[in-house]
C-alpha cells in the first residue's frame, strides 16, 4: 500500500485514466463450443426469449434441465485465459441464482410475495462455480464486476459507444427490455469513468506536487464528469421502467441479509459440507461513488454503525484489483493531509479548488438523492419485502450516506466562507448556489425519514417530497 499508482490490473479489468472501471476489452458474449452444454442452458434460460417462453418461465423446469448438465470442472481446472474465466464465472453466477431462486420468483408470481428459495446447489454447478471464483479471487454469488453488470455486456453497434440502447446483455434473467435497460445503465454511466478516474489520480498528484493551477484543472474535470455522469444516470427512468423491477429483481437477491429467503444459508454440494452465506449483487458494489467518497472526505463522516460495516464490507466483493486501488487512494489522501484534501487546500488557501470540491460533493449529493428515489419507486412501491438485494434494510442505508455527503458539504463551505478570499465569479456562483441550496436538502430528508419511520407509510408520499422541494430526479 503507498501513494496512488497511475493503473491496477487483474487482467481483466485494469483501472486507470484509459479504462476506468470498465473491462479492458468487451467481454465475451459467449463461451467456447467446449462449454456447450452450460451455454445452451444459459441461452434457453430467461423467463422470455423474443416472447416466447424460456426454462423460467416453467415452475420447476430449470431443476430438471440442470439434472442433466454434466459436470465441466476437470475443464474448468484447465484454463487460464482471464477472459474465458470471467465468462465461466457469469454463466455459473447466473445459473446458480436461477437454480435457488426459481421457486421464489414463481411464488411471487401467484401470490406478489417471495418464497424460499431451493438452498442446495448441485456438484455440476457447485464445483466447476467455486473453481472459477478461487481462479477470480472472489466470492461464489452472482457480483456486480465479472457477472451481473460490468463483464456482462456487448455492442449492438460493434462501433458504437456505451450507452445504453447500443448495449445488450450476454446472460439475462428475465429477457425482458427492462433488465437489458437496468443494468446496461450502469455500463453507460461507467463510460465515463475514465475521465473520472484519471482526475483523481491526477488531482492527488498535482496536490502532492504542489502544483496550484493543475490541481483546480483536475478537481474542476472531476465535478464535471460527475455531472455528467448523473445526466446519465437519470436516463434510468426511460431505460427501465419501475413498475417491471420486479420481473427480475428476485434473481439478484443475495444469501447474506436474506434468510428469509435461504434460512442458513446456501449448500454447495461437492466443495463444502457447510451451508455458506454471501452477499448479493448491489448498485453499492459500483466504484464510482466509493472513489469519491474516499478522494472527496465524505468516508470521514459514515456513522459507525452496522451499515456502515456493510459498505465496507463490499469491498471484499470486489475485483482485488480495485481493493487494491481504493487502499491506495485512501493511503493517499491520508499522505497528503490528515484532514483529506480539503485540509491541505484549506492551508494553501486554494478557493477556486475548494469550489470544486463542494460541486464534487454536491454531485454526489445528486447521486445518492437520486439512488434513494429509485429506491422508493422501483422497489418499496413495488414490494413490502424490506430487504435490498445486498440484504440491507431499504429505507435506512442510503439515507446514511446522503447525511455523510451533506456533512461534508457544510464542512467545505464553513472553510470558503473562513478564508473570505476573492473567488472568480464562476466559482464563486457554484458556492453560493450550495451554499443556498443545503438547507433544502436537510429539510428533505428529515420529512422523508419522518414519514419512513411511521408504521404505515405510503411510497409515493415519500418520492413526492423531493417534488416539493424542487429536487426531483427525473
Amino acid at each position: 500500500m503507498g501513494f496512488i499508482k497511475s493503473e491496477y490490473s487483474d487482467g481483466f479489468f485494469n483501472v486507470n485514466y484509459k479504462n476506468g472501471f470498465l473491462p479492458e476489452s468487451v467481454p465475451l458474449e459467449f463461451l467456447p463450443e467446449r462449454y456447450q452444454p452450460l451455454q445452451d442452458i444459459l441461452d434457453n434460460m430467461p423467463v422470455k426469449i423474443n416472447s416466447k417462453s424460456g426454462y423460467l418461465d416453467f415452475p420447476g423446469k430449470i431443476f430438471d434441465v440442470v439434472s442433466h448438465l454434466p459436470n465441466l470442472i476437470d475443464q474448468v481446472q484447465q484454463e487460464d485465459d482471464i477472459k474465458i474465466i470471467q465468462a465461466l464465472f457469469r454463466g455459473y453466477s447466473f445459473l446458480a441464482s436461477a437454480y435457488t431462486l426459481e421457486p421464489s420468483f414463481q411464488h411471487y408470481r401467484k401470490t406478489g410475495k417471495y418464497g424460499k428459495a431451493n438452498n442446495i446447489l448441485p456438484e455440476q454447478i457447485a464445483q466447476p462455480f467455486v473453481e472459477v471464483s478461487n481462479m477470480l479471487e472472489v466470492y461464489p454469488w452472482l457480483d456486480y464486476h465479472y457477472a451481473y453488470s460490468l463483464g456482462n455486456f456487448k455492442k449492438i453497434d460493434k462501433k458504437g459507444d456505451h450507452t445504453w440502447s447500443n448495449l445488450d446483455m450476454c446472460v439475462r434473467f428475465s429477457g425482458q427490455p427492462d433488465e437489458v435497460g437496468f443494468i446496461m445503465l450502469h455500463v453507460d454511466i461507467n463510460q465515463h469513468s475514465p475521465d473520472l478516474v484519471g482526475s483523481v489520480i491526477s488531482t492527488l498528484h498535482s496536490i502532492k506536487n504542489n502544483e496550484v493551477s493543475n490541481s483546480i484543472k483536475y478537481l474542476k474535470k472531476n465535478y464535471l464528469t460527475m455531472r455528467v455522469m448523473n445526466q446519465r444516470r437519470r436516463e434510468m427512468w426511460k431505460a427501465s421502467r419501475w413498475n417491471h423491477y420486479n420481473d427480475f429483481r428476485v434473481f439478484i437477491m443475495g444469501v447474506k441479509g436474506n434468510e428469509e429467503l435461504f434460512g442458513e444459508g446456501v449448500l454447495y454440494q461437492g466443495v463444502w459440507k457447510e451451508h455458506k452465506q454471501f452477499r448479493g449483487q448491489t448498485g453499492a458494489q459500483d466504484d464510482i461513488i466509493p472513489m469519491e467518497d474516499i478522494f472527496s472526505g465524505v468516508i470521514k463522516h459514515y456513522p459507525k454503525n452496522e451499515l456502515t460495516k456493510y459498505l465496507l464490507d463490499l469491498r471484499k466483493y470486489r475485483p482485488k484489483c480495485i481493493q487494491s486501488f481504493f487502499l491506495d487512494l485512501e493511503k493517499s489522501v491520508e499522505i497528503i493531509d490528515k484532514d483529506g484534501i480539503s485540509g491541505i487546500l484549506n492551508k494553501n488557501k486554494n478557493s477556486k479548488a475548494l469550489c470544486y470540491l463542494l460541486g464534487i460533493l454536491e454531485e454526489i449529493y445528486h447521486f445518492r438523492n437520486g439512488h434513494w428515489q429509485f429506491v422508493q419507486k422501483y422497489i418499496m412501491a413495488n414490494t413490502k419485502y424490506p430487504k435490498a438485494t445486498g440484504g440491507t434494510p431499504i429505507i435506512s442505508w442510503l439515507p446514511n450516506q446522503i447525511k455523510a455527503v451533506m456533512k461534508e458539504m457544510r464542512h467545505i463551505i464553513k472553510i470558503i466562507g473562513d478564508l473570505n478570499l476573492s473567488i472568480a465569479n464562476k466559482e464563486f456562483n457554484l458556492y453560493k448556489k450550495i451554499k443556498l441550496s443545503l438547507n433544502k436538502k436537510e429539510k428533505l430528508l428529515e420529512e422523508q425519514l419522518s414519514l419512513v419511520n411511521k408504521k404505515m407509510f405510503l411510497a409515493e408520499e415519500v418520492f413526492d417530497l423531493n417534488k416539493k422541494y424542487d429536487l426531483k430526479d427525473n
